[in-house]
């Protein structure tokens, strides 16, 4: 009876093993922590440009029916560009409502680098 109850506790210990090893356990950093590297904010900004932006500024900035952004780190601060994304203006329609704050301050850190 003791040999029949043994392949069904070796079988079980295999499977919580493989469960932790494959990401069963989340305690060591959670799923949606943000990326602390350029790399991943840049992306980001751009994922973010993307899915908000290229419609009227054009897939390489160059601009459509919005201005051209490739140099707008070179004309405006920081505070300006953020200003501009989240309130708008000018033809530009206000984003504060749309997107959220750390997206806000990942477009406009990447548009300010560009000058």
């Amino acid at each position: 009876m003791k040999q029949a109850w043994m392949p069904l506790a070796i079988g079980l210990l295999l499977l919580a093993g493989l469960a932790t090893a494959c990401g069963g356990d989340k305690s060591s950093a959670p799923a949606n922590a943000p990326s602390k590297t350029a790399a991943g904010e840049a992306s980001n900004a751009e994922a973010i440009y993307k899915a908000n932006c290229v419609s009227c500024h054009g897939a390489d900035l160059s601009g459509k029916v919005g201005p051209n952004l490739q140099k707008t780190g070179a004309k405006l601060s920081q505070e300006q560009i953020s200003a501009k994304i989240q309130n708008g203006g000018g033809g530009m329609p206000s984003y504060k409502n749309t997107l959220k704050e750390p997206e806000i301050q990942a477009l406009t850190e990447w548009l300010s680098a560009k000058k």
